[in-house]
């Protein structure tokens, strides 16, 4: 994701990268020449570059996914001090369906059931991805559902009647897949389905540049991508 930033940022006159930080690198110095960091790092390692751009006050977008709650809570803590857009996915068509996916449920109502299926690249670490989590998200927020009660995660052996209230989530890996996200709502008699697959890295990366040129005109406050993009 970082090289395809940068290459990204090249074709863009109104972005200049100034540093490319990888591990062992000395962030601090970096700070110095930048006015917004744009972070695709490790879970881990989201923290310390937050905290560190609250103490040089700089603006702040963070793309990483798999965070534990202590962390995302830890990032989202430094929007009290930064801008910082914080969201799980730069794609303007996933975060329409981001939009899609919450309408849908609204206007379908409980009686659909709610499945959410996603495939990756052989070599993502994380399961499930950001997207798919915060797709089951937005899922729960609608069901008035928990999402750490109610999804759940794959089925094997016995495991009874589907409930009206779970959400299913299903990750799928291999080969190069950058990324397809379905969101599946099924009743008795019909079906609906929501996809988006990307088929290139570029679409996060262009995703990551607009939403830096978004906050860095915009105070102190913790903004995802439905904000960039005027969703909300």
């Amino acid at each position: 994701m970082g090289q395809t930033i940068i290459a990204c940022a090249k074709a863009d006159p109104a972005v200049e990268v100034v540093a490319a930080i990888d591990e062992g690198d000395d962030l601090s110095a970096a700070l110095k020449l930048a006015d917004v960091v744009i972070d695709f790092s490790h879970h881990t390692v989201s923290g310390p570059v937050a905290a560190a751009c609250v103490a040089a006050k700089k603006i702040l977008v963070v793309g990483t996914t798999g965070h534990t709650d202590a962390e995302a809570a830890e990032i989202r803590a430094a929007g009290k001090s930064i801008p910082l857009v914080f969201a799980p996915n730069f794609s303007v068509g996933v975060n329409t369906l981001f939009w899609l996916t919450r309408k849908a449920a609204e206007i379908l109502g409980p009686g659909f059931d709610l499945e959410v299926v996603e495939m990756h690249h052989r070599l993502k670490k994380d399961s499930p991805s950001g997207t798919a989590k915060r797709l089951a998200e937005i899922l729960a927020e609608v069901r008035e559902l928990s999402y750490n009660e109610d999804t759940r995660h794959g089925r094997f052996g016995i495991v009874g009647e589907r409930t009206s209230t779970e959400i299913g989530m299903h990750a799928i890996r291999g080969g190069d897949v950058v990324g397809d996200h379905t969101v599946i709502y099924a009743a008795q008699g019909e079906r609906v389905e929501l996809t988006h697959k990307a088929s290139s890295r570029e679409t996060f990366a262009l995703g990551s540049i607009r939403a830096a040129k978004w906050v860095a005109t915009k105070p102190p406050g913790l903004y995802d991508m439905q904000d960039v993009l005027g969703l909300k």
